[in-house]
């Protein structure tokens, strides 16, 4: 059965964006592999399938972290520069990247599709909004990336002509190139990954990559991401706060509004958020 799931995702390459894409180079340890951590000496067999199961999930649930240090994943991914400044803020991987000093950058840049191309958002200061722009505006956008993007890797290619060093050449080339790394990571720091980067305000771009790595991720450790699903991807963390409003909302029985939740203690953006949280979890 190992080698069966070793097979269906070792190499198998997921596409991202245009010319991006990740794919799993090696992995060690699975699912029992958390378990045999956990218990420290593992006997096979001497405990059931739902036994081991429980274990993980009561590892999850109360953060005892360590044993899913013991799975590694190393992942071969092809991105925007853009989103790997986004990507290598989590410190916690080995990282080794192409190298524009000893080889000649590539003619790829990423343009977004027309229904990426949106204005800014009112509210997220730093994201965009949930609605496109026209069509017409979309293609005048995307034909002006297309044209700065050529001029630039043109330019490129004639400074490498003159003789200048790559090194030199390519500081002028745009955050759109496309790069390449192995990035290597345990599943811990993986989950903390995910749970960035899978969140719905995340930048498009760099979740796009984050929902291809899940779905190789739950197919080496089922029960482990079932587990993180459960307990931190879709959890709902309340503040002391919080608490003490959604104690008087129970025994009331009425939401307050932003306006009378501010006067309880919680910011504008504090509310907004409050009420995002008490929706979602009303369409549970």
């Amino acid at each position: 059965m190992a080698n069966t799931i070793r097979e269906s995702v070792i190499n198998k390459e997921y596409k991202c964006l245009d010319y991006g894409f990740i794919r799993l180079v090696d992995y060690m340890g699975d699912d029992a592999a958390i378990v045999q951590s956990a218990r420290v000496s593992y006997g096979k067999g001497t405990k059931s399938v739902t036994e081991d199961k429980g274990l993980i999930r009561y590892l999850m649930r109360h953060r005892h972290t360590s044993p899913f240090e013991m799975v590694e994943f190393k992942f071969h991914v092809k991105l925007p520069i853009f989103v790997a400044r986004q990507w290598i803020r989590h410190r916690t991987a080995n990282v080794n990247e192409y190298s524009g000093r000893y080889s000649e950058m590539r003619d790829e840049f990423y343009i977004p599709a027309p229904d990426q191309i949106r204005p800014q958002a009112a509210l997220n200061k730093q994201g965009r909004a949930s609605e496109p722009m026209s069509r017409d505006k979309a293609d005048e956008i995307i034909k002006r990336y297309r044209q700065i993007q050529k001029l630039l890797f043109d330019d490129y290619s004639a400074l490498l002509d003159t003789g200048l060093a790559r090194e030199l050449a390519r500081i002028n080339l745009p955050l759109s190139t496309y790069t390449e790394w192995y990035w290597k990571i345990d599943l811990h720091n993986l989950f903390h990954f995910l749970r960035l980067r899978l969140d719905v305000h995340a930048q498009y771009e760099i979740r796009v990559y984050a929902e291809a790595m899940a779905e190789i991720v739950k197919k080496i450790v089922p029960v482990a991401y079932e587990a993180f699903e459960d307990y931190i991807l879709n959890r709902f963390v309340f503040s002391a706060v919080e608490a003490k409003i959604l104690k008087k909302i129970m025994n009331e029985n009425v939401i307050p509004n932003k306006d009378e939740l501010k006067t309880l203690g919680l910011s504008i953006g504090e509310a907004r958020e409050f009420l995002d949280k008490l929706e979602k979890l009303n369409n549970l």
